[in-house]
């Protein structure tokens, strides 16, 4: 009898083990897949980044023949800086066509960078007249990184791209911050900082609640697996690896600590960044603040579907505070 308890205790033991090592195999695939992806094709990267001209191009006509006319003028320049831990940063500028102190900084999403958000670039530069700074994120575009950081860090670059704009652009500028999908959560987490005092208002556009509800929804649709066990330890091994776990990477914290005003827009149709987590976030977020559920809107095209709309509650909204 002893010697059988023994080898069920020996297999419960071994099983454990197994199971502990097939979580930890199962974490770090789950971490890498989401915070390292290749996104072949997409051109979001160097040197690949000649795809990402093409598709503004195909995409925005009327923001490809805008693209070339500034850059033909050189007035669509590159800037780099070094962040405090020694990673390279870059992002794109323009200064508006007739001197002025409105300003734009503009953050991509998810395997984006700063040349596929020129079309909000054009907004702001041609349709309002502002200055623009359009940074690529970490492991996105010219800058460094050894993964993306779905807005959380990135918070802490955007502030100082910020200031990097004032700089550019004369000092004492009114500052807009506009972003999409994960540059809308970058610019909610952004919001909730002590944010330079140039900065008017903010804009997101289809950002997500927090990095644990997003990645939740993506497990359970795309593997259709459980948040328990691997979704807790991808997001411990994060925080082992790169000094932050999913659940404090909450745009819905920060923006409660935010004062600014706020425009929140959001598709109907979304199901990447489903349109429910955009009630939650203005809830949470203290006045002034507007929202604009866009009707039949997928995920991050409201602008691409809704243009002339857009730009004029953009428009609306911004002339308010700059």
């Amino acid at each position: 009898m002893k010697k059988q308890a023994r080898r069920i205790v020996t297999g419960m033991a071994a099983l454990v083990v197994l199971l502990m090592l097939s979580c930890l195999g199962g974490g770090f695939y789950l971490l890498d897949y989401a915070l390292c992806p290749t996104a072949e094709g997409k051109g979001y990267r160097a040197p690949a980044l000649e795809q990402s001209w093409q598709y503004m191009a195909e995409t925005y006509p009327h923001v490809g023949l805008w693209i070339d006319s500034l850059r033909r003028a050189e007035a669509l320049r590159d800037t780099f800086i070094t962040a405090t831990d020694g990673t390279r940063l870059h992002a794109l500028y323009a200064a508006a066509p007739q001197p002025t102190k409105r300003t734009a900084v503009i953050v991509h999403g998810y395997t984006d960078n700063a040349i596929r958000m020129l079309m909000i670039g054009y907004l702001y530069h041609h349709d309002l007249r502002c200055n623009i700074l359009l940074p690529d994120l970490r492991h996105a575009g010219l800058s460094e990184g050894s993964h993306i950081q779905m807005g959380w860090n990135d918070r802490l670059d955007v502030l100082r791209w910020i200031s990097v704009a004032d700089g550019i652009f004369g000092g004492e500028t009114h500052t807009v911050v506009h972003g999409i999908s994960m540059g809308a959560a970058t610019t909610m987490m952004a919001s909730g900082e002590q944010v330079p005092g140039c900065v008017k208002c903010f804009v997101e556009d289809c950002g997500y609640t927090d990095v644990w509800a997003q990645f939740s929804k993506e497990l359970n649709e795309q593997f259709h697996l459980p948040d328990f066990p691997l979704l807790h330890t991808a997001s411990l091994l994060c925080k082992l690896r790169y000094g932050w776990s999913f659940r404090e990477a909450s745009a819905l914290q920060q923006v409660q600590k935010c004062r600014l005003p706020m425009l929140f827009i959001h598709g109907d149709a979304d199901d990447y960044v489903p349109t429910r987590m955009v009630y939650p976030l203005y809830e949470a977020k203290p006045e002034p603040k507007e929202l604009w559920v866009v009707p039949g809107a997928s995920h991050a095209v409201s602008y691409r579907d809704n243009r002339e709309e857009y730009t004029r509650r953009v428009k609306a909204f911004t002339d308010r505070y700059l």
